[in-house]
């Protein structure tokens, strides 16, 4: 995507430092797999700990914080219920098949709000973050892509996670040009930051 820019200021999107929501809670055992995708923020449910900088390189660098969070791997990724979208990508401008769960289907299962202006900041391995709301999440039917045309989504390539939607089926984007339609769909998806709107 040529407007993926690294954001070096987390404030830009409001999402550097995780609001405190009550007492400290005991944790649920940690994904038994690789951590592929780590929910932080507003969620009601956690199976780590805080942000280790000595080891959390990348969400350091990113300038991610939290106390806490619930980390998912490829295994729960695939327990849930898979949907397929054949969108039109900007990098080939060919109709491909992306399938994996709906995004809001993971969000709710980290315990995230309810509430359609839920905000929620996504960052990509290589820098790029942007924010959306719920609403938006369930109106496009994003889903956590797992696999592109049949084949994991490879680390290197536009994997392992790409929080995508099918564009062409959106009114508001599908007269849009190929690349401006997907400024909201990070490929590469590593975290997402979850905040209560007030």
């Amino acid at each position: 995507m040529n407007k993926r820019q690294f954001l070096t200021s987390a404030a830009v999107l409001g999402a550097a430092t995780a609001p405190a929501f009550g007492a400290k809670r005991e944790h649920a055992q940690c994904a038994p797999s690789p951590v592929i995708l780590t929910i932080s923020g507003a969620i009601k449910h956690s199976n780590r700990g805080a942000l280790d900088p000595a080891f959390d390189q990348l969400l350091a660098k990113h300038q991610v914080k939290f106390s806490q969070a619930y980390g998912v791997d490829l295994p729960l990724l695939a327990s849930m219920k898979t949907v397929m979208i054949h969108p039109t990508t900007e990098y080939d401008s060919r109709l491909h098949t992306f399938s994996g769960p709906l995004l809001s289907d993971v969000l709710a299962h980290a315990g995230a709000p309810d509430a359609g202006n839920t905000q929620i900041v996504m960052h990509a391995v290589d820098g790029y973050a942007v924010m959306t709301t719920l609403d938006t999440v369930r109106a496009y039917r994003f889903i956590v892509a797992t696999q592109m045309d049949g084949k994991p989504l490879a680390l290197g390539s536009v994997g392992p996670l790409w929080a995508i939607y099918d564009a062409d089926r959106i009114p508001e984007l599908a007269g849009k040009p190929l690349k401006d339609r997907f400024e909201l769909s990070p490929w590469g998806l590593y975290h997402m930051q979850i905040t209560e709107a007030s």
